[in-house]
């Protein structure tokens, strides 16, 4: 969307059906639109591990923001309050924190390479790889590496690869490398999607 009104008059438009529990002004404004206790349409369809419908256990926050542009202290900070009150009520671990690009590859590539990510793991808000060793490439085995800690297998392995690469290695392009696959099998070591 443009701007935090145009979104704001999609979420709450029942004929577009989406929606989130959150929206964040690019000023901080938090606005409160769906209950958390209630299912908001704001991944589609989206899965993440074993979990095929997304919306029905996450609590979706969508940040007034085309994806390409910073993102706002304001709205950051805004951000991390949200995220430290809502983790903290349903006892969401930081591994458990992903974007839209993450459980809708190829569909979503929300929040953007623009996001953020190491600064909301630094706080415990989401989680980052520590220096990583690059392993043999292997297209396959990082594949692997990536449906355990969680991406879908309903997409094609490049689709994958580059919803990972857009959260952990942002404008990096190419054949899959030692350095995809040494994140990937650390991530999926430390955060199998079943736990």
């Amino acid at each position: 969307m443009a701007d935090c009104n145009a979104a704001h008059r999609v979420l709450c438009n029942p004929a577009t059906e989406v929606s989130a529990h959150y929206l964040i002004s690019e000023s901080g404004e938090v606005q409160a639109l769906v209950p958390e206790e209630m299912r908001a349409w704001h991944a589609g369809a989206g899965s993440w591990g074993g979990i095929q419908d997304i919306n029905s256990q996450s609590i979706g926050i969508e940040l007034s923001n085309t994806g390409f542009a910073p993102f706002a202290a304001l709205q950051m900070l805004a951000l991390e309050t949200l995220l430290h009150d809502i983790m903290r009520r349903w006892a969401i671990p930081a591994h458990r924190v992903i974007g839209h690009s993450d459980c809708a590859p190829g569909r979503k590539i929300d929040p953007g390479p623009r996001f953020d990510w190491q600064r909301l793991a630094r706080q415990g808000l989401a989680i980052w790889p520590a220096e990583i060793t690059p392993l043999e490439p292997d297209a396959g085995a990082t594949d692997i590496a990536l449906q355990t800690f969680g991406y879908t297998a309903d997409v094609p392995a490049e689709t994958r690869l580059g919803a990972f690469r857009l959260r952990f290695r942002p404008r990096h392009t190419g054949p899959s490398d030692g350095i995809d696959r040494g994140l990937a099998e650390h991530l999926a070591a430390r955060y199998p999607a079943a736990t």
